[in-house]
């Protein structure tokens, strides 16, 4: 395994490990890894089991640029180290890759120590960037196509001039590309990342960073499904990419065809058929980008088409044809003061909505945010009809907030699958659906919890695909439907708990967890539990015996994900009772 030389400053901070690690990356270039060890929660609020790393990058030519900055907890080491590595009087210009915090938290302090730096990005960017630094700075406004040359740096002869592609929604509506010529190395901020921290460089064990990949891009890539494939196409013609810098996780270098081809896979798949949901946001306002990206991922979950659209950052023309072609668009509160550019988005996305289009409200907690009731109103006045119930937001959103929202996204794709799931159903032949029900399964109620007070997030459902599928170590495997809410709560490593159920006393437990719950529901309220019996969940008092487990693995299939976990202990409640036994009639549906 590759293990090369490293510069590390390490410093302990309210008990997270933080580190830097800095290497040679290519001729004349350098990347700065901030390793946050400790991260356990993420942007949409999913949760991390290997940390992060925020990636930065240091090109030295006839002039000098830096692409990104880091998060602003690691201010001074960053800053610290990036003065041991380059004057940053001799920086001519920072590359601003998109003005998320984690990439763009210390630019304020570099232009303090250097404030003739150019700063290149999207003209989005720039505009975000001007109200969130309060200083005049030098700018360079970049596009697809656009060029920046660095020159031939004076040691080792090699020239650096770097193409810019541009890349909106990937995942917010300013980022851009960079490509430099010269070390052929790609710069693509979060697009082909990973949160995963290791002193690891490069991607040596695919098989390891694999589900760490997929699952960092359904999370953030995967409701731009559309914008990652314009984006594959704007870089096809880059035949000899040697590294992909990427802004989270470790660079890639080994396996590239395999990392882009897995996203061009999924975004295909994502992006088939004609049906799709528009969730608007506003982008840097309140909390209007998290709240819609769970939303969005919600949607993503149920199989069905999704497209983030940040009304600040979108042109009119299109904003137009993406409403007006959807078959449900979701609208945040927006600020009530006067915006002259938030006033015409709103009005241009009002005039593109179709009688008896889906659609719903959310509150994007700006603070001084369009009345969501009035907005509700004004909605069904114009004849639309309600996706899902106005979702109110009253304190500063946590863990559950954004379940809330993921399982009200969940909720309208299956809405929009309605007839497709219909006519599937319909589709196998009759004798193989017949002969597919006779596969007979037990009863099972599946729990899991995360967190604790208010934080708290639970999730429980019916299950009958459970089987054992070891003895040593005892593990099982359990068939979870993409779209069940739970599947979030059973990410590797996490812990959940198989209920199993008495024949004789299993309906009404059925009955309640049958049922459709609103989005962030307590699923256990009025069931019997047993608290603090298993760590992975609720362990369900009138149950047979339950089996508290671990996941080690998952195994996606077209439609469920196949959790295999290790069983770390379980316990039976009535030796004398019998397992309920569920018989289907028909194998392509439940």
């Amino acid at each position: 395994m590759h293990s090369p030389k490293q510069n590390i400053i390490a410093k302990t901070k309210l008990e997270q490990r933080l580190s830097l690690q800095c290497e040679n990356i290519g001729p004349d270039t350098i990347v700065i890894r901030s390793l946050d060890w400790d991260r356990s929660r993420f942007d949409i609020e999913f949760g991390l089991r290997n940390g992060t790393t925020y990636n930065s990058f240091v090109i030295k030519g006839a002039q000098n640029a830096v692409i990104d900055t880091s998060h602003l907890k690691f201010k001074e080491i960053w800053l610290q180290l990036l003065q041991e590595k380059i004057n940053p009087k001799s920086i001519d210009y920072l590359i601003v890759s998109h003005t998320e915090p984690d990439h763009s938290g210390l630019i304020s302090y570099l232009l303090k120590n250097n404030p003739e730096i150019t700063i290149v990005a999207s003209k989005v960017a720039i505009q975000f960037l001007q109200n969130q630094i309060h200083r005049d700075f030098k700018t360079k406004i970049v596009k697809s196509g656009s060029e920046l040359d660095l020159g031939r740096n004076p040691m080792s002869g090699k020239e650096h001039k770097l193409e810019f592609f541009s890349t909106p929604n990937l995942h917010w509506p300013d980022t851009i590309f960079s490509f430099d010529h010269g070390s052929q190395i790609l710069y693509t901020c979060d697009a082909f990342g990973l949160h995963y921290c290791s002193n690891d460089l490069y991607d040596n064990e695919p098989d390891l960073l694999g589900p760490d990949f997929r699952f960092y891009y359904d999370c953030l890539m995967g409701p731009n499904a559309r914008s990652v494939l314009q984006a594959l196409k704007r870089i096809s013609e880059l035949t000899s990419i040697k590294i992909i810098a990427v802004g989270h996780g470790p660079l890639l270098k080994y396996h590239i065809n395999l990392w882009t081809t897995n996203y061009h896979k999924w975004s295909s798949q994502r992006s088939k058929g004609e049906k799709y949901a528009v969730v608007c946001y506003l982008s840097q306002y309140g909390f209007c980008d998290r709240l819609s990206q769970s939303i969005a991922h919600g949607i993503s979950k149920a199989a069905a088409q999704v497209q983030l659209v940040d009304l600040r950052g979108t042109d009119t023309q299109e904003l137009s044809n993406l409403i007006n072609q959807a078959e449900a668009i979701v609208v945040p509160t927006w600020p009530n003061e006067p915006d002259s550019d938030i006033q015409s988005s709103i009005g241009t996305l009002l005039a593109a909505l179709k009688q008896k289009q889906w659609v719903a409200i959310y509150d994007a907690f700006g603070g001084n945010d369009e009345p969501i009731d009035s907005l509700a109103n004004q909605m069904r006045a114009l004849g639309q009809k309600e996706a899902f119930a106005p979702l109110r937001v009253k304190a500063v959103p946590d863990e559950n907030t954004f379940q809330r929202f993921e399982e009200a996204g969940t909720d309208l794709g299956q809405l929009l699958n309605q007839k497709k799931s219909i006519a599937l159903m319909k589709s196998l032949d009759g004798e193989l659906d017949k002969a597919l029900g006779r596969l007979s399964g037990g009863l099972y109620i599946v729990t899991a919890s995360q967190g604790k007070g208010k934080s708290k997030r639970s999730g429980a459902m019916v299950a009958s695909w459970v089987s054992q599928a070891s003895f040593k170590p005892p593990g099982l495997t359990v068939a979870v439907a993409k779209d069940r809410a739970i599947e979030s709560l059973m990410q590797v490593e996490d812990r959940f708990v198989v209920n199993i159920l008495k024949e004789e006393n299993c309906q009404s437990l059925l009955r309640h967890f049958l049922k459709r719950f609103p989005p962030g529901a307590d699923r256990f309220l009025g069931v019997n539990i047993l608290d603090e019996t298993a760590l992975g969940g609720p362990v369900l008092a009138d149950a047979l015996a339950f089996l508290d487990c671990r996941v080690s693995q998952r195994l996606e299939g077209p439609d469920h994900w196949i959790i295999y976990a290790i069983v770390e202990q379980g316990n039976v409640a009535d030796t004398e009772a019998i397992t309920a036994v569920h018989h289907r009639k028909v194998g392509n549906h439940y």
